[in-house]
């Protein structure tokens, strides 16, 4: 909130004794200071004002474009991009397209004790494994973040220090429930704070949710308040509704309430989900994953920032209508409050 400090004027002291010829000269240079005191007040509320009123946010967006048969386009420039933030073109301001750019990658692993079951923790881990020693590249930074029974723990802060990265990951085990809600809602502030311009979610779970404080709306709503994709890998989740009886804390823990959470929480950050039931499918997505982060084109521009806390919705386009552009969906301008 913009406060305004109060100016306090000064008041001559009424008790000195002047002729008649000094009173009038005061009176007249007290005029002088008074106007000009006046108008640098008014002058500054001015600014003050303006300056409320034109504040800009930088708005980045991270940009995906494949054609119809979902090959990568990578030869658009600037002027093949529209923005609209809600229905109003935005000007670009900045423009980046690096195959070669390093990434910063945040792995959020689901530790919870059903990842124990159909060894789908173990399979996971190796397939990370092969992740950071196969496909990323050294100028790549990553962190390893694991959750289960409430709480999100840094296991690793980024780094590119690939043998760390297994020795924590072989120290990993499974334990207690799932908050997957609560986990999804917290990352993207710490992911935010890789080094790199082009930054990613990897998440990485069976989905089930039954100890989260936060609704899955929630953890939507503020997931994409920050510009970081989620790319959700829902690995071996659980078909038969009799099983989830056992885990049951909502009405929409169901196999099909489980695909929409984590294609809910891809889609609207501009990430991607897959869905995987074979431990060998888990390497061709990550494979997947990885190319598509140095595919993305990074677009900025600015947008007035509104003083109340408002969802503001962004489209991008390219001049060849053929393409399918994924980005995010929106993201919130004015005050952070939580939903």
């Amino acid at each position: 909130m913009l406060k305004i400090k109060k100016l306090r004027r000064v008041i001559p002291n009424k008790k000195i004794k002047v002729l008649p010829l000094s009173v009038v000269l005061i009176f007249i240079f007290t005029k002088m200071i008074n106007v000009s005191y006046l108008s640098s007040y008014s002058q500054e509320t001015k600014n003050k004002k303006i300056s409320h009123t034109i504040a800009v946010s930088a708005i980045s967006i991270a940009v995906t474009v494949q054609n119809k048969r979902g090959r990568y386009i990578n030869d658009l420039t600037k002027e093949d991009f529209i923005i609209y933030e809600k229905d109003e073109k935005k000007d670009i301001t900045y423009f980046n397209h690096d195959f070669k750019a390093p990434l910063s990658l945040t792995v959020l692993l689901d530790v919870s004790g059903s990842m124990e079951l159909q060894d789908k923790l173990r399979e996971s881990k190796e397939s990370l494994k092969y992740l950071v020693t196969s496909l990323l590249d050294l100028d790549d930074e990553f962190s390893l973040l694991i959750f289960a029974d409430g709480e999100v723990e840094v296991a690793m802060n980024f780094s590119n220090n690939k043998n760390y990265f297994l020795e924590v990951l072989e120290k990993t085990e499974a334990y207690g429930q799932t908050a997957l809600n609560d986990a999804v809602a917290v990352t993207p502030e710490f992911a935010n704070k890789g080094n790199n311009e082009k930054r990613a979610i990897l998440l990485i779970t069976d989905g089930i949710e039954n100890d989260s404080q936060y609704s899955h709306y929630q953890a939507v709503e503020i997931a994409r308040r920050v510009d970081i994709p989620i790319y959700t890998i829902g690995y071996k989740i659980p078909l038969s509704d009799q099983y989830l009886r056992k885990y049951k804390h909502s009405p929409s823990l169901t196999s099909s309430g489980i695909v929409y959470s984590l294609e809910r929480f891809s889609k609207s950050t501009g990430g991607k989900a897959f869905f995987i039931n074979q431990a060998e499918e888990l390497k061709t997505a990550l494979g997947e994953i990885k190319k598509e982060l140095g595919h993305q084109y990074i677009l900025g521009y600015t947008s007035y920032r509104s003083p109340e806390k408002e969802y503001r919705e962004i489209k991008v386009v390219t001049s060849k209508k053929k393409y399918k552009v994924r980005t995010r969906e929106g993201y919130y301008s004015g005050e952070k409050k939580s939903p």
